[in-house]
């Protein structure tokens, strides 16, 4: 490995031709994806991208990189033992709302609980695009799809409620049309040691264009999301002159100046407190009552299952003077059949 040696993007690509839609959120993160392992140093050879099955999934042939494009659901399993087995590696597990969610549910849930020390992006864009527009677990009530010709009838998944239900250590957000956030946001994830979640809100220009329209279109994506920053107070608005203040055991949304409300009254970010409780409020505002929150919402250290596993064999092998699968084998009792 090169010492010291400055990436670039272009170290990170593949020589193949992206195939995505003209227009898909997908060419974005991409983009944004390059520019993360760019900063982050990481030499591509000592990085590995697995994937599920979508239009996500595809990622992995545009990466100069170890690739695994894997099959439906399982990425996050085969990200987990490919992690174990080589834990010097930096993982990035891709998926979309479908591919993790529904058939990946319960992977994901897991990999989460046991804090794996991998990446995991969530491409959510409230439909399944590869099989050509179904409804996906993210898909909201009433939503009219080619599975759904009269409307869901059922609730969906909040990917931020799953993660914190499975006592997730890290957990951002961004939004394809915001590259700089997007980078922000990867690169802090792959510096989290533990399972990182980051749910990016990918557009579908086929088959659910403008689905997350009411939070995305310039007019008022402003007053519409707030970006977090650790340490800095939570303001947002398109004169920054608006902010999140604690109204009981609740969040609420105030303007400076209005009803005897100042910028001491806005609450700081604290992304490294161990209590979930403030990071879950955040995490599911919606951009309707209260703004959606994009940047890292959590990052919280905890002990991973990777490095738990690790140590946990060379103390067996050391106690028990295992320096292979045959010498444990063999330890035992053993009998020849003649």
């Amino acid at each position: 490995m090169e010492e010291n040696k400055i990436y670039s993007p272009a170290d990170y690509k593949s020589d193949q031709s992206v195939r995505w839609c003209p227009g898909c959120g997908d060419h974005a993160i991409l983009n944004t994806l390059h520019k993360a392992m760019a900063a982050l140093g990481v030499p591509p050879h000592m990085t590995a991208v697995i994937s599920g099955i979508g239009c996500s999934s595809r990622l992995p042939y545009y990466m100069n990189t170890y690739g695994f494009h894997t099959i439906h659901g399982r990425s996050a399993a085969i990200a987990t033992g490919f992690k174990v087995a080589n834990p010097e590696m930096t993982v990035w597990q891709i998926s979309g709302d479908g591919d993790g969610l529904a058939i990946g549910g319960n992977h994901f849930i897991h990999t989460v609980r046991r804090n794996i020390d991998i990446n995991m992006l969530l491409f959510n864009n409230k439909i399944y695009g590869l099989t050509k527009g179904q409804y996906s677990p993210t898909s909201d009530r009433g939503f009219v799809s080619k599975s759904s010709p009269y409307g869901t009838t059922e609730d969906p998944f909040i990917p931020a409620e799953l993660v914190f239900g499975a006592r997730g250590n890290f957990f951002g957000r961004s939004i394809d049309v915001e590259l700089a956030t997007s980078t922000q946001v990867l690169t802090a994830a792959a510096k989290h040691k533990g399972a990182s979640v980051v749910e990016i809100l990918q557009n579908c220009v086929i088959f659910n264009n403008g689905i997350h329209n009411h939070i995305t279109d310039k007019e008022f994506r402003a007053d519409r999301t707030i970006h977090l920053r650790h340490g800095e107070k939570m303001l947002f608005g398109k004169d920054n002159n608006r902010g999140l203040v604690q109204d009981g055991f609740l969040l609420k949304a105030v303007t400076l100046g209005e009803d005897g409300y100042t910028i001491d009254d806005v609450l700081v970010h604290d992304a490294h407190t161990p209590s979930n409780f403030l990071h879950q409020q955040l995490a599911m505002m919606d951009g309707y009552e209260l703004p959606l929150a994009v940047g890292v919402i959590r990052d919280v250290e905890a002990p991973t299952y990777d490095a738990a596993v690790t140590e946990q064999v060379e103390t067996v092998k050391a106690k028990k003077g295992f320096n292979s699968l045959r010498d444990m084998i063999l330890a035992g009792e053993t009998w020849t059949v003649g």
